[in-house]
């Protein structure tokens, strides 16, 4: 672990770089306060981007061409392509016109799980939703204030799900076969922890370990969902880490998207950081299969 190397990948800085996921050696990624949707290949540094017009939480791969975004108009397909979005689902649009989509990743079985965040900070006023491969929606964990960071174990048998101001991560029984949430209990609480920043985007690796990137605290920590203990820290030079993603042909490297401080000027602020070395690897992402 001594011989961890810390680096910037692209050239994109991003105002506010968010839900990176790795897909067919390329990382796609998204830039929330810059309604922009990035696609890079870390190994040739080539980047594409897509202007969105509007802010997008996440973007998942699917099995065609196309990807499946989430953000202020809700959940819809976008073609890269032609630059068409084809909307799916907008449940918050009339009830809770100050809610946007936030995180989101797709489950072993291809359904996506997404959810809202409440842009003015009302406590509850969010929801975490699931759209099945059918193209239905379903409300699945409500009481939200700040949906973020999901993932799910090798076995798919647990659900790991942080609601950002909890300063916790919960673990919910998973029933892959028809999607649904069992019980559920705290896996790490951080104010337990005292680390600085609070929990936003989440992997995991092989060894059914939690990745959580601090935004406002500049590190990603590595936790035990089982004891709730920290076992690694690595500080990065941007207070704002906001989610990491196992990717490369092996899985093995660690990707970070960051954005810019309010106030703080950082040279790489905004930009993709990347840590080699770890020893470890991701488990490999899952696409949508609606």
């Amino acid at each position: 672990m001594n011989d961890l190397k810390i680096s910037t990948v692209g050239t994109r800085s991003s105002k506010w770089g968010e839900g990176p996921i790795y897909w067919k050696d390329h990382l796609f990624y998204v830039d929330i306060e810059g309604h922009c949707l990035i696609c890079l290949n870390p190994e040739t540094q080539k980047e594409e981007f897509w202007e969105i017009g509007e802010r997008i939480g996440t973007v998942v791969p699917t099995q065609t061409d196309n990807l499946l975004c989430a953000g202020d108009s809700g959940i819809y397909r976008f073609d890269p392509s032609s630059n068409q979005k084809t909307n799916l689902a907008d449940p918050e649009a009339n009830k809770r016109p100050e809610n946007r989509f936030n995180d989101g990743k797709c489950d072993p079985s291809g359904r996506f799980w997404a959810g809202t965040i409440s842009t003015v900070k009302k406590v509850g006023d969010a929801n975490l939703y699931q759209l099945d491969t059918s193209g239905n929606l379903t409300l699945k964990v409500s009481g939200v204030t700040n949906s973020n960071g999901i993932c799910w174990n090798a076995s798919k048998t647990e659900m790991y799900y942080i609601d950002t101001p909890t300063q916790k991560i919960i673990t919910y029984e998973f029933d892959d076969e028809t999607g649904n949430l069992g019980d559920s209990q705290v896996a790490v609480n951080f104010a337990q922890l005292k680390v600085e920043g609070s929990p936003d985007g989440m992997t995991i690796d092989q060894e059914g370990m939690l990745w959580v990137a601090m935004c406002h605290g500049g590190s990603i920590l590595r936790l035990d969902p089982q004891s709730g203990k920290l076992l690694q820290k690595v500080e990065l030079p941007c207070i704002e880490t906001t989610a990491c993603a196992f990717g490369g042909k092996n899985l093995d490297r660690l990707f970070i998207t960051t954005g810019k401080h309010k106030t703080l000027i950082e040279e790489d602020a905004g930009k993709i950081f990347v840590i080699d070395g770890l020893g470890l690897r991701g488990i490999p992402a899952s696409p949508y299969l609606g």
